[in-house]
C-alpha cells in the first residue's frame, strides 16, 4: 500500500490509556449570560461556544476540507532471532536487561491487556491475567471460549502476588508502566519479561512477546494476514489516495477528565495510519503525540470527515450525553453527514494488539465502505 512521505520524527514511547485520577481541567469561562442560561437550563452543561477563539463552526479549513496532522512515519518492529532448537530456554531482551525464558513455557501470567491480546493472538491460553476495568473482569472483544480458563490475578497495576505465586508460572508477562516497581517481586516468582511502557510500541512489544513465547515465526505470520487485511481495508474505503484524503478524529469521552482526541502516536492512531488515513491538525500539539484534550466547549476542535468516539465511564459521568446532545456537536460536518460513529471503548481504546486491530479493521470496512 503506498504510504505518503512523512518527516522522520523522534519517537517517545507513552504509558497506557488508563483511568483518569485527576480532576478535569477548568472549562473557559464565559461572560454573565452563562449564569443567566445556566438557570434557565437548571443545572445543565451549557454547550456553546464562549470565546476563546472558538465560534461553534466547523474545523474545516476555508475550502472545506481538514487539514491533516503531521504525522511521523511509524517505527520498523525489529525482531529477535528465534530460539535455538533442542534447547529448554533462551534470553530475551527485555526492558529491565536481558532474561532467560523456558522455550515451551507452560503456564504464563500476564498482567496487563496488551500482554494478554499477544498470548491470544499467538495460541497461548494464560493460566492467569489481571482484570479490567470493567464488568465482564477481562475485555469484551476477547473470545470468551479463550478467557474461561484464566484466573483472575487482580486489578491491572495492582496484582496479587501471592495469587500469582499460587498458579506456579514459568514465564510472566508484563510492562514497567504498570508493574516496574515490583519487577523485583515478579522476579522472585517466574521470569518475567517487561516491555519498556505499552499503547504507541505495541508492535514492537508484540515481537517481545513472540519471542519470550518462542512464537516469532507464528507472530511474523500474524503480522504479515493484518497488513494484506489492512491492504484490503483501504482498497474498501477507495483506495490509497482516498484514504489519505479522509480525516478520521477518535474522540473519548472520559469519567473524570476533559475529552480526549486521539493522535498518531496511540495505539488507535497507528491503525487508522495502516489503512493511511489519520487526524487532524487538531492533534500537532499532542504532548508526546498521545492526545490533545478539549473543554466542552472546545469540542468543534474534533470534527473531521469521519469522527470515532467512545466514553470511558458512564455517558452522563463520562460528559458523552452532555457534549452529544448539545448544539456545537450537533453542528459538526461529520454529524451533519452521518459520519458520527461511536464504538467500543474496550476494543478500541483498551485493547492493544492485534486480535483487536483485526476487529477494529473489520469495523470500519464494515461502517465506512461503501456498499
Amino acid at each position: 500500500m503506498t504510504r505518503p512521505t512523512r518527516p522522520a520524527k523522534t519517537r517517545p514511547t507513552h504509558p497506557a490509556k488508563t483511568r483518569p485520577t485527576r480532576p478535569a481541567m477548568a472549562a473557559p469561562t464565559c461572560t454573565t449570560t452563562r449564569a443567566a442560561a445556566a438557570a434557565v437550563a437548571a443545572g445543565a452543561l451549557l454547550l456553546t461556544a464562549c470565546g476563546s477563539g472558538d465560534s461553534g463552526a466547523s474545523a474545516a479549513g476555508p475550502n472545506g476540507t481538514f487539514k491533516a496532522a503531521e504525522c511521523p512515519a511509524q517505527p520498523t518492529t525489529t525482531w529477535p532471532a528465534p530460539a535455538p532448537e533442542g534447547g529448554r530456554s533462551h534470553p530475551v531482551r527485555t526492558a529491565m536487561g536481558e532474561v532467560t525464558v523456558p522455550n515451551a513455557p507452560q503456564r504464563v501470567v500476564v498482567l496487563d491487556t496488551a500482554e494478554l491480546d499477544s498470548a491470544l493472538t499467538l495460541g497461548i491460553t494464560p493460566v492467569g491475567a489481571t482484570r479490567s476495568d470493567v464488568a465482564s473482569g477481562f475485555l469484551d472483544y476477547l473470545p470468551k471460549d479463550k478467557l474461561a480458563g484464566i484466573k483472575d490475578v487482580g486489578r491491572i497495576g495492582a496484582p496479587n502476588l501471592e495469587a500469582i505465586a499460587a498458579l506456579k508460572p514459568d514465564l510472566i508477562l508484563t510492562n514497567k508502566v504498570r508493574d516496574g516497581q515490583r519487577y523485583a517481586e515478579l522476579t522472585k516468582i517466574a521470569p518475567t519479561v517487561m516491555t519498556e511502557t505499552t499503547g504507541y510500541p505495541w508492535k514492537q512489544n508484540f515481537a517481545v512477546h513472540a519471542a519470550a513465547l518462542n512464537k516469532i515465526p507464528e507472530a511474523k505470520r500474524a503480522v504479515a494476514a493484518y497488513r494484506t487485511h489492512a491492504e484490503r481495508v483501504t482498497q474498501a474505503l477507495g483506495g490509497p489516495a482516498k484514504a489519505r484524503a479522509l480525516r478520521t478524529n477518535v474522540v473519548r469521552f472520559v469519567e473524570g477528565a476533559d475529552t480526549r482526541i486521539y493522535g498518531c502516536q496511540s495505539y488507535i492512531g497507528t491503525v487508522l495510519d495502516d489503512l493511511g488515513t489519520g487526524p487532524t491538525a487538531v492533534v500537532d500539539d499532542a504532548r508526546n503525540g498521545l492526545m490533545v484534550e478539549v473543554s466542552p466547549e472546545q469540542i468543534t476542535k474534533a470534527d473531521a470527515d469521519t469522527v470515532f468516539y467512545s466514553a470511558y465511564g458512564s455517558p452522563e459521568k463520562s460528559k458523552e450525553a452532555q457534549i452529544t446532545a448539545g448544539p456545537l456537536w450537533k453542528n459538526l460536518r461529520a454529524v451533519k453527514n452521518g459520519k458520527s460513529l461511536r464504538v467500543d471503548d474496550q476494543l478500541w481504546i483498551q485493547g492493544i494488539g492485534y486480535t483487536a486491530a483485526d476487529k477494529i479493521l473489520d469495523e470500519i470496512q464494515q461502517r465506512l465502505a461503501k456498499k
